[in-house]
Parts: structure tokens; sequence; C-alpha cells
């Protein structure tokens, strides 16, 4: 038994888009630590949980409810346990843990979050591309297109938010690109705008692509990529760029950098 408090704790670990060295070394060792881990095979590579003790009741939960955890939670509770619950990428985004964590209030059981890289960042590291530019855009929106099985609140389009012609990061929408390359444009952006397409992001079959907006949806579909891909579009995701932000500018003052380019410390300022 770990050496977690009395009445146990589940912690909610990012496990980062797939490849086991993207997890944070804090979610590793909680992995390795923990007493029962739960995992669902269809999102996160075996990999990422490689390191779990001998000992350790290990759960796949590709296919299990929420109600189905009650009893992992309630042992965990009743024996001291620690519970690794894994979740991929980062779980605030899209990851469903705001009703777990009531469900280990009403067991009374203890909880927290380590965060995890998402499939948006991932992406972009990926191909080397930056999501918010200087006098390009500053600004990112994650979202989902609207319509699919889990309803979204009706201020919230792909639409409405591609007027504002910033970077954006499209989740769980690829089996609807048509539709989707159909929202951003009628959103005001330009055909020509690069968007990058990530398919099992730093898996091994990983699928990276670069395209243009109106050739989005032929782009994915010439490729089958139908679920497990995140879609960035706007035009700071340009291969090539020409601004520069104010922070590396030998002119630029702040805290730690004269105007001058020299550092405040050898100048004898606080």
């Amino acid at each position: 038994m770990s050496s977690t408090a009395a009445l146990g704790e589940v912690v909610f670990v990012g496990a980062g888009p797939g490849a086991p060295d993207l997890i944070t070394l804090r979610g590793a060792r909680v992995i390795a630590e923990a007493d029962i881990v739960i995992w669902a095979s269809s999102l996160v590579d075996p990999a990422v949980i490689a390191g779990v003790r001998p000992d350790a009741l290990v759960i796949d939960s590709a296919s299990a409810s929420l109600e189905d955890l009650a009893p992992l939670y309630e042992r965990a509770r009743d024996e001291g346990l620690l519970v690794a619950r894994i979740h991929t990428g980062d779980p605030s985004i899209y990851g469903a843990i705001a009703e777990q964590r009531r469900l280990c209030d009403r067991l009374g059981i203890g909880h927290r979050t380590i965060p995890g890289v998402s499939a948006f960042s991932a992406a972009t590291a990926r191909m080397d591309a930056e999501v918010t530019v200087p006098e390009v855009s500053q600004t990112m929106i994650l979202t989902r297109l609207e319509g699919g099985r889990t309803p979204m609140p009706s201020r919230e389009t792909v639409r409405g938010f591609a007027a504002h012609g910033v970077t954006m990061a499209l989740y769980l929408s690829a089996a609807r690109n048509r539709m989707l390359q159909e929202e951003l444009l009628a959103g005001g952006y330009p055909p020509e705008t690069p968007c990058i397409v990530g398919f099992r992001v730093s898996w091994p079959d990983e699928v990276m692509l670069r395209c243009r907006l109106d050739e989005l949806s032929a782009s994915m579909k010439a490729r089958k990529l139908w679920k497990h891909t995140v879609v960035l579009v706007g035009p700071a995701l340009a291969e090539q760029g020409t601004t520069r932000s104010h922070l590396y500018h030998p002119g630029f003052r702040h805290a730690f950098r004269g105007s001058d380019g020299t550092p405040l410390s050898t100048r004898g300022e606080p």
C-alpha cells in the first residue's frame, strides 16, 4: 500500500497527446506509485502505464461508465489507496472530469489534477508553428463544431468564432470535416488561411499535414482522418513570419533588461 493519507486519493493525470515521454514527471511518478490505475486503452498509449507497480490493480475504462468507477473509488477511500485516473491530453480540455470530481466529493475521497500536454500544443510544436504572433493573432480559441451528439451553448458556434480571425483549435470535429470547412469559411477566414491537421499526434502512426482552409476537407478525407484529430486554423500558422516580438527586441525595456539591452542587474537598478 502506498503512503497516501488514510482516506485515499484520486489523482487525475494528464497523459499528454500519446508519446509516453510527453507526460509530466509528476504524472509519471503518480502512475508509478498508484495502487489503482484507471486508463482508457482507446485513448491512451499502453506505454504510458508501462511503469505501474507489479501489484497495482490496472483497470481499462474504455467501456466503463462513471458509475462503474464508483466501487474503485470507495475501495480507495476505505483502504487509503492512491488512484491514478489517466486522461488523454490535458484533463481540463474535454476531459469530463467535473462529474468525476463530484463523485469523489460524494464518496468522501480527496482528489487533485495534474495537467498534461494537449493535442493542439503537441501539434504546433511538431509543425514548428506559433499560435500567437505579434500583429497577426494574440488570441487562441479552443472549441468544437456544434451540431454533434454533445449539445453546444447556442452562442458558441464555429462560424461566430471564425469572425474574429484569430487562431482556433478544433477538437472532436474531424468526422464532419466538410461542415467544419464551410463554417470556418462562412465565418470570415479567407480560403488561403493556413491550417494544421494532427492525427494521433506523437503516436507511432501519427499523421501531420499543412493545407489551405479551402483544401481542409479534401485533405482530411484523402487520409481518412475521422477521429483522434485536432485541426488548427488561423493566419498565425503560416510557415514564414515577418513580425518580431517586443520581448526579445534590444530596445524593449522590462524588469530584467534596460532599453539599451543592458541587464538591469549590471546597471545598479533594482
